[in-house]
């Protein structure tokens, strides 16, 4: 049998599998393993790793392990338990000021947030509309949409403009095809956090142009400058926006996947219509569990705090070795521009220097090449031991004999 006729060609028809295109993190995994060959005997620094690197707070594990006991939680959830429901309305009021939610009817469940990124353009896209997406940025929504055939048009984050889309950029056609507008902050990779006024300034926006705003705050609660963000605490925002929370970083539960998306009746009667025809909802005792933490500001307050003492510690140790650092205002990331050489080397790209590094020092970070070349750190390293002092402090002995060159 034939199986390469029968490929759909919105992942590559007759020749998928056949390009041998490398996806970026897989290229990032083998440099990895070839550093750990090549030199056993040294430590890999991994900044690269995007999730947190300890394990959820203590109360959701042990409401965890009762909940599992408890047979009223067997069985499909389909679109979620009230419990959880009003457990995110609480923690958008607790967290964001937000108090016009109805749990019951403008919030719903998600089996994470890269679920509810995939569902979405079925609920709203059609073949030839056009999709907004800033980049660099997660690429899901956008994925999803070009399978759907629509037309995905990338807006640039770039440091001058705050690493905010440049919304009077935007071309006239492709705002009157738009159908969603994809925008994530606190971002990843930048760590950019929005200001009220850019989220007014989006809302007025998209109000005019009749473009649902899809505002992933996976990174919500870990905000460093001023209040936290939601665009759902904005006038009007409700009514033109979707708003998706995410457990897995506020609250350590990566691979618990569980989310939640709030907005108005409509829009998230839209999603729930299409999600109960993509899965039967996430395991009842993990929503469960989740009510007991998710709405406790002292919980995602201490997880916050541990970041923020650590990325101020990666900003003096990169800053010390001549990269252009600072602090980001949210997210678990720094995002600086990358070397432009590293002794008689060059690098064309933030992909040569990220491999250099790896290869040469041993130090793993994401490369991030969509406007301008910068690389990645994460404050999720692991230390073993805890102590982050020696591990930050070989990251910069290993950047400084690496005679990196940033002119």
């Amino acid at each position: 049998m034939d199986l390469q006729r029968l490929y759909a060609d919105r992942i590559g028809g007759a020749a998928f599998g056949r390009d041998g295109a490398i996806y970026k993190f897989e290229k990032i995994k083998r440099a990895k393993a070839a550093a750990r060959a090549e030199r056993p005997e040294v430590e890999l620094l991994d900044f690269g790793v995007g999730e947190p690197d300890e394990r959820a707070p203590e109360a959701i594990r042990a409401a965890l392990k009762t909940a599992v006991d408890d047979p009223a939680n067997r069985g499909y959830a389909d679109n979620g338990i009230a419990a959880f429901k009003e457990a995110a309305a609480t923690y958008l009021e607790t967290f964001f000021g937000v108090t016009d939610i109805d749990p019951a009817t403008e919030i719903n469940h998600s089996i994470g947030s890269k679920s509810a990124l995939a569902l979405l353009p079925l609920c709203f896209v059609n073949p030839g509309d056009v999709v907004l997406t800033t980049v660099p940025g997660y690429p899901v929504l956008a994925t999803h949409a070009r399978y759907l055939g629509a037309e995905v048009v990338p807006l640039p984050l770039r440091r001058e403009h705050g690493f905010l889309p440049d919304l009077d950029a935007i071309p006239a056609e492709a705002a009157r095809r738009a159908r969603l507008f994809y925008v994530n902050y606190p971002n990843n990779p930048t760590g950019a956090a929005a200001t009220p006024a850019f989220f007014d300034a989006l809302i007025a926006w998209a109000q005019q142009n009749q473009v649902l705003i899809v505002q992933d705050a996976a990174y919500a609660t870990l905000a460093y400058e001023g209040g936290r963000p939601s665009i759902l605490a904005r006038p009007g925002g409700k009514d033109c926006a979707i708003e998706l929370h995410s457990m897995s970083k506020s609250f350590n539960m990566t691979g618990w996947r569980l989310g939640f998306v709030a907005s108005c009746a409509g829009v998230v009667r839209a999603f729930a219509e299409v999600k109960d025809n993509a899965d039967s909802g996430q395991f009842k005792a993990i929503q469960v569990a989740a009510c007991a933490g998710i709405a406790d500001a002292a919980l995602a307050d201490a997880i916050r705090e541990r970041y923020r003492v650590r990325l101020e510690k990666m900003v003096r140790a990169l800053r010390s070795a001549g990269f252009d650092a600072a602090m980001p205002g949210g997210t678990f990331y720094l995002y600086t521009p990358a070397p432009r050489g590293a002794g008689g080397t060059e690098f064309p790209d933030a992909e040569a220097a990220s491999q250099h590094l790896i290869r040469t020092q041993s130090i793993s970070t994401v490369p991030w090449d969509d406007a301008g070349a910068y690389l990645r750190f994460s404050a999720t390293f692991e230390a073993p031991d805890g102590d982050d002092e020696r591990v930050l402090a070989e990251l910069e002995r290993r950047l400084r004999a690496a005679r990196l060159r940033f002119d």
